[in-house]
C-alpha cells in the first residue's frame, strides 16, 4: 500500500478524540493532505482490535534472534499459520478515516496531473514508494532484475523529466505492471491481467497498490514457510531458557506441572482406573517417554474450569482446550453411526454413499457443539429423528422391509443414550480413539501412522487430521521442556522409592 496520512494528527493538536471526528470533514482532510501527506497507506492508524499484520521484516528478524516468542512458538505449532491482510472493522472509526484520507488523497493526485502544466509531486512519491516495493520482493539472485528497477525508475531521472514536461507515467506504470507480473505467485495472475486493462492513470495507481499489498502478504507467508525449518532450533532454546529465568525468580513456577506428571504415573501404576485413559500394551509403562505420552493425553479430558493447567503447557492451552472439543465430536460422530450400523443390520451394509450421508446429518446437528446455547439433548434427539427418516428412505430406495416403529424407536433411544458420557458405546468409542491418538504419538518416532481402531473408519480423515496437529504440539513441547520434565521425573520415582523403602523398613 501507499503511505498513510498519519500527520493529519497534527502535533500541536490538542482536541479529544471525538472533536477531531466531527470536525474531520473530507475538505479538511483534503487540504492537509495537499499539505502535508505524501500517500495516505503508510503508517497505522489507531486500531480498535484489527488482526495485526505481520510484515516480511518482523518475520525475519524473528528468525533471527527469536525476539518475539509468541509469534515464534504460533509459527512452530500451528502448521496451517498464515499472515492475512490487516481488516479494520466494518463501520469504525478508523475505518471510516482511512476511507476519507484515501479517497482525499486519490482525489488530489488527479485533480494534481489534470492541472495545466500537470504537477507531478504526488506521482513521483507514489512512484518511488512502489520501487522501494518492488525492490524489497527482490531475492540476492535478482541482479538483472534489480539493475533494470533501477534504470526505469531512476527517480532523479523522473524529477528532470516532470520538471521538462517529458515524464510518460504511463509507460512507468506498464512498466511496474510487467515487473509485478514476474514476481507475483501464480494466484496473483489473474489480478495482474486486470491491471493490464486498466487504462486510466489513477485507478491504474490506485489498483497497483491494492495489488501490491496482495504480494506483500504472500512474501510474508513464503517467509513463513521458508524460516519455520531454522527457527526451529532456535525458538525450543529460546523458549527454554526464558522458562528457566522465570522458573529462578518463582522457584514454584513448575508445581502443577509436577502433580500433571505425579498424579499421571499413579493412574499409570494403579492401571485401569477411570482417571487413566487408553492404557499402554507397554509391558513397562513407567518409562519416561510413556509416562509423558499418556500426560499428555490426559489432556484431552482436562476440566478446565476447575483444575489449574500445567504451566509447561499453558501457552498452549486454548489448543489442547480446542482438540478436546475436536475428540468429544468424533466419539459422538463414531458412537452415533456405530449404533446406526449396528441397529440396522446389513440392509445397508456397504450401500455406496450412505455412510457420507449419515455423518454430514450429523455433523450439522452437531455444528454448534461448542455454543454456550448448545443443547446435547435437543441435539441427539434431532439427530434420532433425521436418520430414522434417512434410513427409511434408503431401506425404501433399495427394496428392503420399511424401518418399522419399534426399529425407529430403539434406533432414538439409543442415540440420545450417547449423552451420558458412561454410555456404553460412548466409553468403547471413545476408547478407541485415546488408543488411536497414544498409538499415533508412540509411532511418532517411526514415521508410521498405527492402524485405525474399528468403529473409526467413518471419521478416520477428520481423526488423523486431529493426531497429526496433537502430535506435532506434543512433539514440540517435549522438545522445549524435557530437561525439566526428567527431573520432576526423577524426583517422583525417588521419592516413591524412598516412601517404599521406609514403609518395608518398618
Amino acid at each position: 500500500m501507499p503511505k498513510d496520512a498519519d500527520h493529519l494528527e497534527g502535533g500541536g493538536e490538542k482536541e479529544s478524540k471525538e472533536e477531531r471526528v466531527q470536525g474531520a470533514s473530507e475538505e479538511t482532510v483534503r487540504k492537509r493532505v495537499r499539505a502535508n501527506t505524501p500517500s495516505p497507506h503508510r503508517g497505522n492508524m489507531p486500531q480498535a482490535s484489527p488482526p495485526r499484520f505481520v510484515s516480511v521484516e518482523e518475520l525475519m528478524e524473528t528468525a533471527k534472534g527469536v525476539t518475539n516468542m509468541a509469534l515464534a512458538h504460533e509459527i512452530m505449532v500451528n502448521q496451517a499459520f498464515q499472515v492475512k491482510p490487516t481488516e479494520l472493522p466494518e463501520g469504525s472509526w478508523e475505518r471510516r478515516m482511512k476511507e476519507i484520507m484515501h479517497k482525499a488523497f486519490w482525489d488530489c493526485l488527479e485533480a494534481q496531473l489534470k492541472e495545466d502544466p500537470p504537477s507531478y509531486g504526488h506521482a513521483i512519491k507514489l512512484l518511488a514508494e512502489i520501487k522501494e516495493t518492488l525492490l524489497s520482493f527482490l531475492l540476492p539472485g535478482h541482479g538483472r532484475l534489480r539493475s533494470r528497477i533501477e534504470e526505469v525508475l531512476d527517480l532523479p531521472l523522473i524529477q528532470q523529466q516532470a520538471e521538462n514536461g517529458a515524464l510518460d507515467i504511463s509507460r512507468l506504470s506498464q512498466f511496474i505492471v510487467g515487473i509485478m507480473g514476474s514476481l507475483c505467485a501464480p494466484c496473483r495472475d489473474e489480478d495482474i491481467n486486470k491491471l493490464k486493462e486498466i487504462t486510466d492513470i489513477v485507478p491504474l495507481l490506485k489498483a497497483i497498490f491494492s495489488v501490491l499489498d496482495l504480494m506483500k502478504v504472500d512474501m510474508a507467508n513464503f517467509a513463513v514457510s521458508s524460516i519455520r525449518p531454522h527457527l526451529m532450533q532456535q525458538s525450543v532454546e529460546y523458549e527454554r531458557n526464558k522458562f528457566q529465568e522465570f522458573l529462578e525468580l518463582q522457584p514454584n513456577a513448575l508445581d502443577y506441572t509436577e502433580k500433571w506428571l505425579e498424579e499421571t504415573m499413579k493412574c499409570l501404576r494403579e492401571a485401569g482406573t477411570d482417571d487413566c485413559t487408553a492404557a499402554s500394551s507397554d509391558p513397562s509403562p513407567l518409562y519416561p517417554l510413556n509416562v509423558h505420552n499418556h500426560a499428555y493425553l490426559r489432556l484431552l479430558k482436562w476440566d478446565h474450569a476447575s483444575d489449574p493447567f500445567p504451566e509447561t503447557v499453558l501457552m498452549d492451552q486454548v489448543r489442547f482446550q480446542q482438540m478436546q472439543q475436536e475428540t468429544d465430536r468424533l466419539v459422538l460422530v463414531s458412537s452415533v453411526l456405530l449404533i446406526v450400523y449396528t441397529t440396522t443390520g446389513e440392509a445397508i451394509s456397504g450401500l455406496p454413499g450412505l455412510m457420507e450421508t449419515l455423518k454430514n446429518t450429523v455433523n450439522i446437528l452437531l455444528a454448534d457443539m461448542r455454543a454456550p446455547s448448545f443443547s446435547a439433548q435437543e441435539a441427539l434427539a434431532n439427530i434420532g429423528e433425521k436418520l430414522c427418516v434417512e434410513l427409511s428412505q434408503c431401506l425404501s430406495q433399495h427394496g428392503y422391509s420399511p424401518f418399522s416403529a419399534d426399529r425407529r424407536s430403539t434406533l432414538k433411544g439409543q442415540v440420545l443414550a450417547t449423552i451420558q458420557p458412561d454410555n456404553t458405546v460412548r466409553k468403547l468409542m471413545d476408547a478407541r480413539v485415546q488408543t488411536y491418538l497414544l498409538a499415533y504419538l508412540e509411532s511418532s518416532q517411526h514415521k508410521t501412522p498405527p492402524p485405525l481402531p474399528g468403529g473409526l473408519a467413518p471419521v478416520s480423515t477428520e481423526l488423523k487430521d486431529l493426531a497429526v496437529r496433537f502430535s506435532y504440539l506434543v512433539n514440540f513441547n517435549k522438545l522445549v521442556f524435557s530437561p525439566f520434565y526428567q527431573k520432576i521425573l526423577q524426583k517422583i520415582v525417588t521419592a516413591r522409592e524412598s516412601s517404599g523403602t521406609e514403609m518395608e523398613e518398618k
